[in-house]
């Protein structure tokens, strides 16, 4: 169902947070089937994403560590996005 949403168990490092949201929002416009609630909606689409990462953190810190880490790498985590994320901050503020 969810294909583009990064297995984030066994990650080393952990999973940071902006990685758990961005999976829980990735779940969140799947489920609902928007990719940018309308504003009527905003309020209850930004709670889910925010329960849904809440759940998904308590389920890492329970489950057992992988002795591998996943096959992938977290989209948040590749070279190419993070040099992205850069240029739009630097766009931003610079």
């Amino acid at each position: 169902m969810c294909r583009n949403i990064t297995e984030l168990r066994g990650l080393q490092p952990p999973a940071t947070d902006d990685e758990v949201e961005a999976a829980a929002r990735q779940f969140v416009r799947k489920v609902s089937g928007l990719r940018q609630p309308p504003p009527a909606a905003a309020g209850a689409f930004e709670a889910a994403v925010t329960e849904v990462a809440a759940s998904v953190r308590r389920l890492l810190g329970e489950l057992p560590e992988r002795r591998q880490p996943p096959g992938t790498v977290p989209p948040l985590r590749r070279p190419e996005v993070q040099a992205r994320i850069r240029a739009r901050a630097q766009e931003h503020h610079g």
